[in-house]
């Protein structure tokens, strides 16, 4: 049944409407959803685009620079074993800093450029003079603990000829005095022996022992400024490569003066220097592995130690093997830092690790983050790389915006759709709805005219055909059919007045008059009317008179109205009262009857021209809902104001102000 009367006119409009507004609303969502999913994919597309080329790019410009680096080994692989040493020499110095060419062969291992190394991977032997020469002070020194008859045997081996002789000797004769306590002769016969200079004392050079035991005498003596002098000369030439040391003297002979120097210092350089003698370390190992076959002739690869990260390369033979190492501040500054003009324009980030996974350069990005990948084993890199956007979460929030700003277009769309059709719906059930008041307008006009026209009709008839024979019973007749003509006049003028009103064609012919005076009239007026049917009027009139500025007949037609109304829908109770008074400087008409009421939703609605209440419609009142409407028009054309207090089951008030003359 709720479908059938939806379907039907003058319903069916308005449910097309709707349901053609709500499909194109939906599908309207579903397209723009869609089309931000699929900005949301392009957008991601593009960015992994983006990543993949700058990957390609960076990762070419690295091999480019890495097949740079190895043309150097190329060219002195080149030459003869025997010119290998002197081809590395030419070529050494015009490798950048924290980068150093690097010989191996029986005789043993070159660096070049000279002293950029701290340490060494191995050390050739120097000559160390016989056991027997220092055999008797040493049994007199450890054996027997006399320091003095010691002294005596190493005193003239000190005065020796040869240095090596020499300096064993006073390294000896150093240690028996800081034995007795005796400090100052100690650090006198240290400083004979660090004149000495490389010459080799047990394998390492005098002056580095004679320098570290004198840091030592002065921190034990209390004497810091000295022990920090001294301490900051010997670290200094420690890591400037002064010496060949191997890697655990450097490390051993470099911890007690750098724990003496309490300023701050910079130990960037110092650390690079270790990271590249790591790297030389490694290359060794490489050239043990080739030594015995086992290793290959040609390779690179990344070296990740505690000074940081470096690179090798290497060719060789069983025979010799050259190779190159460059430190992390080589890799930093001559690759690493070229690439980040051309990661800015690609608005990416660099990160490389080596084969393990562990970072090299930059920070590994999170899991879920958009990234190109290129392994070692595609580019022949020593490490993968790793590519992401500069800035992921400014990324994500651009698309993220731009999906918020095409959902708000979408959304101001679907609510400007909305709303259209919200006062489009609305428009046609207003005019579905005067529709349909017009069609009760008609069918009461329609009965309001037949009533007085079937009286008017059948007293004609009556008179015709002679069935009125009295005068008495005639008279009555003919007032009958007058009053009936005055009705339809009424409605007629009626009818006429609001067609003119509605149309802001009425002309009011405004007057000084007494409202009091009017209302008394047309009471009077009225109650003739109504009197047949046992109405009766009761006027209440309080004070004199009540001057206002008015359209005689347009006021007399809206009190007409009221009185009616309260006839017309008060089928129980045969009285309707009239009170006139004074409010402030208004006139007040009220009109008051005990009929069927308002319900309080429809009071504002009943001025509605063609509007009449459900009571009324329920109770079968006749009317043809252009009444009050007609009243509203002529009181505010008056200035003034009507209004209404009603209760459903217990009448209703109709109070009219109009603005009193002075």
């Amino acid at each position: 049944m709720l479908v059938r009367k939806w379907t039907r006119p003058p319903q069916f409009p308005l449910v097309v409407f709707l349901v053609t507004t709500t499909l194109s609303v939906a599908a309207l969502g579903w397209l723009s959803w869609r089309l931000v999913q699929q900005d949301q994919a392009l957008e991601s597309q593009r960015v992994q685009e983006r990543l993949e080329n700058a990957a390609e790019l960076m990762a070419a410009t690295l091999e480019r620079r890495l097949g740079e680096l190895e043309q150097t080994l190329s060219t002195i692989e080149a030459v003869p074993k025997a010119r290998l040493r002197v081809r590395a020499s030419e070529l050494g110095p015009r490798l950048p800093d924290n980068a150093v060419l690097v010989v191996f062969d029986e005789t043993g291992t070159d660096s070049y450029p000279a002293g950029r190394l701290p340490y060494y991977p191995a050390i050739v032997a120097a000559r160390e003079p016989s056991d027997a020469v220092f055999a008797e002070g040493e049994v007199l020194e450890l054996q027997k603990g006399d320091y003095a008859a010691a002294l005596e045997r190493f005193r003239p081996l000190a005065k020796s000829g040869d240095p090596v002789i020499q300096a064993g000797a006073l390294l000896r004769i150093g240690r028996i005095h800081r034995k007795l306590g005796d400090r100052e002769a100690a650090l006198a016969a240290y400083g004979e022996l660090a004149a000495l200079g490389s010459i080799s004392v047990a394998g390492l050079p005098a002056e580095l022992l004679a320098r570290h035991a004198r840091c030592e005498l002065f921190e034990e003596s209390n004497r810091a400024a000295e022990a920090q002098r001294e301490a900051a000369v010997l670290y200094a030439d420690l890591h400037s490569g002064r010496w060949r040391l191997a890697g655990a003297a450097f490390r051993y002979y470099s911890k007690q003066p750098r724990d003496l120097l309490v300023s701050e210092r910079d130990y960037a350089g110092e650390t690079d220097r270790i990271a590249l003698a790591d790297a030389v370390e490694s290359l060794a190992v490489e050239w043990q592995a080739l030594r015995g076959r086992g290793g290959q002739p040609a390779g690179r690869k990344s070296v990740l130690q505690e000074g940081g990260t470096a690179l090798v390369a290497w060719r060789g033979a069983p025979e010799w093997m050259v190779g190159i190492a460059a430190g992390p501040r080589f890799l930093k500054q001559q690759w690493l830092a070229g690439l980040e003009p051309l990661a800015r324009r690609q608005n990416a980030r660099l990160v490389l690790t080596d084969t393990d996974g562990r970072p090299v350069f930059g920070q590994l990005p999170a899991a879920a983050a958009r990234k190109a990948r290129r392994s070692a084993v595609d580019t022949r890199l020593p490490w993968n790389l790793l590519v992401q956007s500069e800035d992921p979460a400014a990324e994500l929030a651009q698309v993220a915006a731009r999906g918020r700003l095409f959902l708000a277009g979408f959304a101001l769309m679907v609510v400007g759709l909305l709303a259209s059709g919200y006062l489009s719906a609305r428009a046609i059930r207003r005019e579905l709805a005067v529709a349909r008041l017009k069609s009760d307008f008609v069918s009461a006009v329609s009965h309001e005219f037949r009533t007085p026209l079937t009286s008017m009709c059948q007293l004609a008839e009556m008179f015709t055909s002679g069935r009125v024979a009295e005068e008495e019973q005639r008279r009555q007749y003919y007032g009958l059919l007058g009053r009936e003509a005055q009705r339809l006049r009424r409605l007629v003028e009626s009818l006429l007045d609001f067609t003119r009103m509605e149309g802001g064609a009425r002309e009011y012919r405004f007057e000084k008059l007494d409202a009091a005076e009017l209302v008394r009239e047309v009471g009077e007026e009225f109650q003739q009317e109504v009197a047949d049917g046992g109405y009766r009027i009761e006027l209440n009139m309080e004070g004199g008179p009540l001057m206002v500025r008015a359209d005689s007949e347009a006021l007399r037609r809206a009190f007409w109205n009221l009185m009616d109304n309260a006839v017309r829908y008060s089928p129980n109770s045969f009285t309707v009262w009239v009170e006139v008074d004074r409010d402030g400087p208004n006139a007040r008409i009220r009109v008051r009857d005990h009929g069927l009421g308002i319900a309080p939703s429809e009071e504002r609605q009943i001025f509605t021209k063609f509007v009449r209440g459900a009571s009324a419609s329920q109770a079968g009142a006749r009317g043809t809902g252009i009444g009050l409407s007609m009243v509203q028009h002529i009181v505010h054309a008056h200035r003034g104001t009507v209004t209404v207090q009603s209760e459903p089951g217990r009448g209703s008030t109709f109070t009219v102000l109009l603005r009193l003359e002075g």
